[in-house]
């Protein structure tokens, strides 16, 4: 078998004889007419049609002076047919150097060939980019009626690592991103039909906050300052309900410094959204609502696939309180429990806790080990409590408890959602005793930010507040098995 160098040094000697022919191998420009799926979908066979198609080259059979090839454009394939006596001598003399993966434009009539393929019956071609690295060659064939993948670009790093090779081998890639791109516009469409306004927040911060992570840290060599690359938007927006924008949000790129595993980057998408005068049963129905449309408008169902089975987006979706799910899970009552007697009952439940300290942490420690894994079908986990949650307002009826959901889908968290805490001094102390807990070595605590604080002494409204993981919700809408493969560009270790 050649090598990768071998065949490279091909192409390149491929490159100066196209040259020879007084041949631009790379074009400027080239005038589309159609697409390979629309002359498909559209040629009834009952005339002739003159076209202009672009694309690459992915199939080539030559056969003396007529040969057939299969182009591929962002919407499919097409097949051509390259008659020397239809383009020219010279110009068949360039399609004898051409390979697969270079990028053709071809003008010509649509036809179908004796096997009903539709065809365009080349009368010009031209070679728009000289392709000198060789795509890894992906083989199909049909077996029982199936279409049957094999030497696929397969290698899950080398996939993510070169995107752009996976792109042109793989079609369900590039599906999943079309789909991803038409999810993202239709929230943007959703959110700006309810009249929200889409603004714009800093992503370098003098202090983070807005959730409970380790932010990346960098340097203004200007200013000779210490910044933060976001870890959320929430605070910033928030200030913008302040100021009297009753409804905004931002689908943004957010930053935390953390392990990296199927559903984490530590690049990530959030959707962020806050509502005056509601409260988080708004968003409760909100999210249900805008979810469900994106099902059917996006991808024509309710109920989905996702790992061999079924996730069912219907309304209504369940919804139960955090410490009845966690009292659940464990068999025995938590809600009243101190510190201690959570470690204990953590304990029985054959959990390790390791040095975790606090109330919340141990709570949470046990939630991720028992009720999340079991969440499959949309669930809203409501009413967290109040030591996991320092920016919710306290919960109206229930003490110790605050106004937040989560939901979950497939056993992973979607989203997150409060009613806002908008009192300046339980927010101070909110803070404060994330200080504290900073100050005991948690890393992920927040930071106290005065200007915020500032800002909410000015009046905040009553607010509702809702994040959800652009990414995850890619995943779990496209049935991808790893939040790597909703990301074009994932974070990944150096090259060896």
């Amino acid at each position: 078998m050649e090598s990768l160098n071998d065949l490279r040094k091909q192409r390149i000697d491929k490159l100066g004889r196209i040259r020879d022919l007084n041949l631009e191998p790379f074009a400027y420009a080239y005038e589309q007419t159609h697409f390979a799926a629309d002359i498909v979908a559209a040629f009834t066979g009952e005339e002739q049609e003159s076209v202009s198609v672009a694309g690459r080259l992915m199939t080539v059979r030559r056969m003396g002076k007529a040969s057939f090839a299969h182009l591929m454009d962002r919407s499919g394939r097409i097949q051509l047919y390259i008659k020397q006596d239809h383009i020219g001598e010279r110009s068949y003399d360039l399609f004898k150097l051409l390979d697969i993966g270079d990028i053709v434009g071809v003008t010509g009539t649509v036809f179908k060939t004796r096997t009903g393929e539709t065809t365009v019956l080349a009368e010009s071609l031209t070679l728009l980019a000289k392709n000198l690295r060789p795509l890894p060659i992906v083989k199909e064939k049909i077996e029982d009626d199936e279409k049957v993948i094999f030497d696929q670009f397969a290698d899950k790093e080398m996939r993510y690592r070169q995107r752009y090779v996976d792109l042109i081998v793989n079609p369900d890639v590039r599906d999943v991103f079309i789909k991803r791109s038409r999810i993202v516009s239709e929230i943007r469409r959703y959110l700006e039909g309810r009249g929200y306004l889409e603004v714009e927040t800093p992503a370098l911060q003098p202090i983070y906050g807005g959730a409970l992570a380790r932010p990346f840290v960098t340097h203004h060599n200007a200013l000779d300052m210490q910044l933060f690359l976001r870890i959320a938007d929430e605070l910033y927006l928030k200030r913008l309900i302040v100021g009297g924008l009753d409804g905004v949000f931002e689908i943004a790129k957010d930053f935390r410094n953390e392990g990296m595993d199927r559903d984490h980057n530590p690049e990530f998408t959030m959707l962020e959204l806050y509502v005056a005068y509601q409260d988080y049963t708004f968003m409760m129905d909100l999210v249900e609502d805008m979810v469900g449309r994106l099902c059917t408008d996006v991808l024509g169902s309710h109920t989905l696939p996702f790992h061999g089975r079924t996730i069912d987006f219907r309304s209504p979706w369940k919804r139960i309180g955090y410490m009845d799910a966690v009292s659940e899970a464990v068999g025995e009552e938590v809600h009243d429990r101190d510190e201690a007697e959570i470690r204990n009952v953590a304990k029985k439940a054959g959990i390790d806790v390791g040095d975790l300290s606090g109330r919340g942490a141990l709570l949470d420690a046990i939630f991720s080990a028992r009720v999340e894994p079991d969440l499959w079908n949309p669930t809203f986990i409501t009413d967290f409590p109040i030591e996991l949650s320092p920016l919710a307002k306290k919960h109206r009826s229930r003490p110790g408890l605050t106004e937040r959901f989560e939901a979950f889908v497939a056993g992973m968290e979607l989203c997150n959602s409060f009613s806002e805490l908008n009192d300046p001094v339980d927010q101070r102390e909110r803070f404060e005793a994330q200080t504290r807990l900073k100050e005991a070595g948690d890393e992920e605590a927040m930071v106290l930010d005065d200007d915020y604080l500032r800002a909410m002494e000015y009046g905040m409204p009553p607010t509702a507040g809702l994040g959800i993981g652009i990414d995850r919700l890619v995943m779990l809408l496209t049935d991808s098995p790893s939040i790597r493969d909703v990301i074009l560009f994932p974070t990944m270790r150096p090259e060896q």
